[in-house]
């Protein structure tokens, strides 16, 4: 999005001198600030009255767009979550099922030995073997024999006790689930009513920007046509994977602005930056209120080429910082893919490559 036209009034020294004092004031920031920050440079001529007011309510459009994008980011990541919990309802009903089986077939197993308890009439322990054997190998023999069924009772039991507990935890996984899953339903359907609502207000923006549009001149549309000029930037301080997407992205210059768009023949401000990290192997979220959480915080003195930008609070649009104070983005509806200076809008910068 380009800054507001500056009202030709101002004689050329007095300008010149103004930008010189802005440039020297500026101070170093880091992913956000209290106050819009002064551009790095003066702002090329960006038109008339007309075209500034157009892009004003542009910006208030793109804004719409992102928070829209954004929005739909965090219902594919509520129904992510949806998804997940209907999961985990599932298979803790599965392992509820299958401990409740085992626990009845256990149960069987122990219920076996309480009722043999009495053998043919004769109490089932040592004593009684003791006294019902007619020679001490018999006893013997009676002993072991107890001694494994003793044995086998206790592991009958402990199987049992195990199912029991199983059953248990199940239970109690499935309950969780469910409540995971409850939360994550009214969670996406709250996002559902934020996007059809954020929907109306970005279509609404876009219908009061269309009534201005008849009102700009062939040199104010030939200046949303400008894609900056040649520029050159010094790669050898970025990584591969940030030179490769600066390169790629100045390779879209002229490309037109489009909502919602990510390549490879329109975008809009985040679409740019998506695409041309895309091309270097990185993956970058979708809005530009994510992508300016991405990676790690840059101080503006520290600015490199492929660092993206940010601008506005909360963020709205953002561009890739290319050197010398220039970046390159998609500005706004009706604007070209180009490379213009940091703007005074600005509240940050991430290193994502």
């Amino acid at each position: 999005m380009q800054s507001h036209p500056v009202k030709r009034v101002v004689s050329g020294a007095l300008a010149a001198a103004s930008v010189i004092a802005i440039v020297t004031a500026a101070q170093p920031a880091g992913t956000a600030a209290a106050s819009p920050l002064p551009v790095l440079q003066a702002p090329p001529d960006s038109g008339s009255d007309a075209l500034a007011k157009y892009r004003d309510l542009a910006a208030q459009a793109e804004k719409a767009n992102e928070d829209l994008l954004k929005a739909k980011d965090d219902l594919s990541a509520r129904q992510g979550d949806l998804d997940k919990a209907n999961g985990d309802v599932g298979n803790a009903h599965n392992l509820s099922a299958q401990a409740a089986e085992n626990e009845k077939k256990y149960k069987v197993d122990v219920d076996k030995f309480a009722n043999a308890s009495f053998l043919s009439g004769v109490q089932m322990n040592k004593l009684s073997a003791l006294l019902a054997g007619t020679s001490t190998q018999e006893f013997l023999d009676r002993s072991a024999a107890l001694d494994q069924i003793a044995s086998q009772k206790a592991t009958a039991l402990e199987k049992l006790q195990g199912a029991v507990d199983q059953a248990k935890a199940a239970e109690k996984l499935a309950a969780d689930a469910a409540q995971r899953a409850t939360a994550a339903r009214d969670a996406a359907a709250k996002l559902t009513e934020d996007i059809t609502a954020k929907k109306k207000t970005l279509d609404d923006q876009v219908a009061e920007l269309k009534k201005t549009t008849s009102g700009l001149s062939q040199s104010d549309r030939n200046s949303q046509k400008d894609t900056g000029g040649d520029f050159s930037p010094d790669l050898s301080a970025a990584g591969p994977a940030a030179a490769a997407a600066v390169q790629a992205a100045l390779s879209q210059r002229g490309k037109p602005y489009e909502w919602g768009a990510t390549g490879p023949s329109s975008y809009d401000c985040s679409g740019l930056m998506l695409w041309a990290y895309r091309q270097a192997g990185v993956s970058l979220p979708r809005s530009s209120q994510a992508q300016s959480q991405t990676g790690t915080p840059v101080p503006r003195s520290q600015l490199q080429p492929g660092d993206l930008v940010f601008y506005y609070t909360p963020v709205s649009h953002v561009g890739m910082y290319i050197g010398n104070g220039m970046m390159v983005h998609a500005p706004t509806t009706g604007d070209v893919v180009k490379i213009s200076p940091l703007q005074s809008q600005y509240v940050g910068a991430r290193r994502v490559a």
